[in-house]
């Protein structure tokens, strides 16, 4: 147990929350300590019956059962892999901007699921989180079942095209894939490629409020041998001090961005190799050269 518990504690800060909410909200349904029925996101009983809690329920819950438990496990190891790379990476020391990017796509997806009478949005916003790290890691070579090889960036569609088989749908996994493009598109493709402004940025009370830096010093300690935490903390350093996270602006102090950050230590414009499906690739992230998102 102890090597399970140490196990847990190593995961990011706020993909240990994540995931262990995705594991113990359908257990509790499943025993039947609370009825399923109160976790689905159905729109009558939102808007109409007050009963708010329903987006965030339905956004952990999943229906495990002999006919679905396998596209569960899949999905759950999904989070666990890419959203680990992700805060790991791209949002190392910034997780008041990796928390935007999750509120992000998660009211977008709950906004979708109202429209669409989607009841369930666990898979939607794994898959959006999913394909943001595949774009900004999209030269990665990745493989798959079957001794599959192709580049990141096409890892979305792939395991779109792998849920329908196994699971019969793919409306979840085009709505996460298209609120992750939307994430991706306002954040980093439409700054840089068409020069236009960054529509979004991280809130300044999402990186002054406390509970960021706990999470940093939370994410930091998990790394550390013991759960020591670093002499000094961490500092949360906030997307929005970028006026773009892809450029630098000419005559000022140059400040670091999640694409900056997940370049430290990388060669520019390698391409490296890495496990998309089980098991789990020992392979470190490829950082990411802007370079690579305009090919």
């Amino acid at each position: 147990m102890s090597d399970i518990g140490d196990w847990f504690r190593s995961i990011p800060a706020i993909t240990r929350y994540w995931f262990a909410a995705t594991v113990a909200v359908p257990l509790v349904g499943k025993l039947g300590l609370i009825s399923p029925a109160y976790f689905f996101l159905w729109p009558e009983a939102f808007l109409y019956r007050f009963q708010i809690w329903r987006p965030i329920t339905a956004t952990f819950y999943f229906p495990v059962g002999p006919g679905t438990g396998f596209l569960y496990l899949v999905n759950l190891y999904f989070l666990y892999q890419y959203s680990t790379r992700l805060e790991t990476g791209a949002f190392d020391g910034r997780p008041a901007d990796y928390l935007f990017m999750l509120l992000f796509n998660w009211i977008c997806i709950v906004i979708t699921g109202l429209a669409m009478d989607m009841q369930l949005l666990m898979i939607p916003l794994i898959m959006s989180v999913l394909y943001v790290w595949a774009q900004l890691n999209r030269d990665m070579i990745v493989s798959f079942w079957f001794g599959t090889r192709f580049k990141a960036c096409y890892l979305p569609w792939v395991i779109l095209g792998f849920n329908y088989i196994i699971g019969g749908s793919v409306i979840n996994e085009l709505i996460g894939n298209l609120v992750g493009h939307l994430y991706f598109f306002l954040m980093f493709r439409y700054p840089m490629d068409l020069g236009g402004r960054n529509f979004l940025s991280t809130p300044q009370f999402f990186s002054e409020h406390k509970a960021g830096e706990g999470f940093v010093r939370a994410t930091t300690a998990s790394r550390l041998p013991n759960g020591q935490a670093p002499e000094g903390g961490v500092q949360n350093r906030p997307l929005a001090a970028t006026s773009s996270p892809l450029s630098l602006t000419d005559g000022d102090t140059e400040s670091a961005s999640p694409l900056e950050t997940a370049r430290e230590g990388t060669q520019a414009g390698g391409a490296g190799e890495g496990e998309a499906g089980f098991p789990q690739s020992k392979e470190p992230d490829v950082g990411l050269d802007p370079r690579t998102l305009r090919s």
